[in-house]
């Protein structure tokens, strides 16, 4: 007789590294039960959410994703519901006691008790195994796991825990695994990308890994996500512009500008020095693509600290920016301080932001036309090839829409493109 096979279903919410945590549960897990796994929400005989807690509005999408599967498993849609993840790293008592339909709760660092429970493969865990999901030609390589910042808006460390970097041979085997299945593009992911391996070496080593990452034969691109701009280490610079398979892009969330906001934010520097830093970038790396983030309606935040905000992106022109509204979140430091901006001028100034950044955003990509660039191909639409320059990372950036009737380019190969038009956030091309 055969037996029908167990359904599980990892659902994944949140940022990069809940991906790639998702990923080794789902190695773990898929020889005893017919995995699925995705970002999306679906039903199973097993499910595991993993949830985000980052900001308010991530822990509501948490919570509502919660709510969702435990009225399923009331219906009998599923059997078992396990919830994970950052949420649950802040507020496990509470969620236990207020979801009993929930048949268990597990931080990151319990996922070995959560595999044991569901009768898994421990070891396939502890070797880092994964069972990756997105673009069979990507993959999130995370390089350390939690945070010594001292950010007072953040609530990361509380989630995550303090720095912990792997060692770089554990790391560069992982990259040469990834590369033998087939992936092109490696996206190097962290809290701190720039403290790699202070507690570890007793320095930072994030350059010493590069130049091993670098020379992995078949790699294609590496992508760097999550740099601190205090203390930033400027020996990496020299490494994106020589090595050929690192991009040519950066991604540095600076959080804010104004002297007054950052000291309150206890960012570590000021806006002297975050300029000083630009310029080196730039100056160093000719033709390197920045993305960062900011937060708009910090406590105590005038007019004025917004106004020297705008003015920064005029100057500096960022080729890639996102923003966020403040979220006032219990634990942090800044949570002592009053939350006195209305939730009315949060959105105004979110808006304004984001509209002065599409302007600058369609000014770069018009320059863009004309040009002819590299691209690595993610999908097919009938006739038309969606692509990623350097300059775009997987999920958060550009796309490239490439006319292609006559099926020349296939998805996971790098093409070299011209592009013929261009909008605010898209490019328009034809293959070459």
């Amino acid at each position: 007789m055969h037996t029908k096979p167990i359904r599980l279903h990892i659902a994944t919410l949140g940022c990069s590294k809940n991906i790639f945590d998702s990923e080794r549960l789902g190695a773990a897990l898929s020889d005893r039960y017919d995995l699925s796994h995705s970002t999306e929400l679906a039903t199973a005989d097993v499910v595991i959410l993993n949830t985000c807690g980052f900001i308010d509005r991530a822990k509501r999408e948490s919570v509502e994703a919660i709510l969702q599967y435990a009225e399923a498993k009331q219906q009998g849609l599923i059997q078992r519901l396990y919830v994970v993840g950052c949420l649950v790293a802040r507020d496990k008592a509470t969620l236990q006691a207020e979801l009993p339909e929930v048949d268990g709760f597990f931080t990151q660092a319990e996922y070995d008790k959560l595999i044991l429970e569901l009768q898994g493969n421990l070891r396939s865990y502890l070797l880092g195994e994964r069972k990756r999901i997105g673009y069979p030609h990507h993959a999130y390589l995370k390089i350390s796991e939690g945070c010594n910042r001292k950010c007072s808006f953040c609530a990361i460390p509380l989630m995550r825990g303090s720095h912990t970097s792997r060692p770089i041979e554990e790391i560069v085997k992982e990259a040469q695994r990834l590369v033998s299945q087939g992936v092109k593009e490696i996206s190097l992911i962290a809290q701190d990308l720039t403290y790699y391996g202070i507690d570890l070496y007793g320095k930072r080593r994030i350059a010493d890994l590069l130049d091993r990452l670098a020379v992995i034969e078949g790699i294609g691109w590496i992508r760097l996500h999550y740099a601190y701009p205090a203390g930033f280490p400027q020996e990496i610079l020299p490494i994106i512009r020589d090595a050929s398979p690192i991009c040519k892009y950066l991604d540095m969330p600076l959080q804010h500008i104004s002297d007054s906001i950052l000291r309150r934010m206890r960012r570590g520097l000021s806006r002297a020095k975050t300029e000083a830093l630009l310029d080196t970038i730039r100056e160093t790396v000719p033709g390197i693509a920045l993305r960062s983030t900011f937060i708009v309606g910090f406590p105590g935040e005038t007019e004025a600290d917004f106004a020297e905000l705008l003015d920064f992106l005029e100057k500096y022109r960022l080729e890639r920016v996102g923003a966020f509204l403040y979220s006032h979140e219990e634990g942090t430091a800044a949570y002592h301080y009053a939350d006195d901006i209305p939730a009315r001028i949060k959105r105004q100034r979110y808006h304004q932001l984001m509209a002065l950044q599409q302007r600058i955003s369609y000014e770069w990509n018009q320059k863009l036309v004309g040009r002819t660039l590299r691209v690595l191909i993610d999908e097919r639409q009938s006739d038309v090839a969606i692509a990623r320059t350097e300059y775009d990372a997987v999920e958060v950036d550009n796309l490239v829409y490439v006319s292609d009737s006559a099926q020349r380019l296939s998805v996971g190969d790098f093409a070299y493109i011209r592009v013929v038009d261009a909008t605010e956030y898209d490019l328009w091309a034809e293959p070459i």
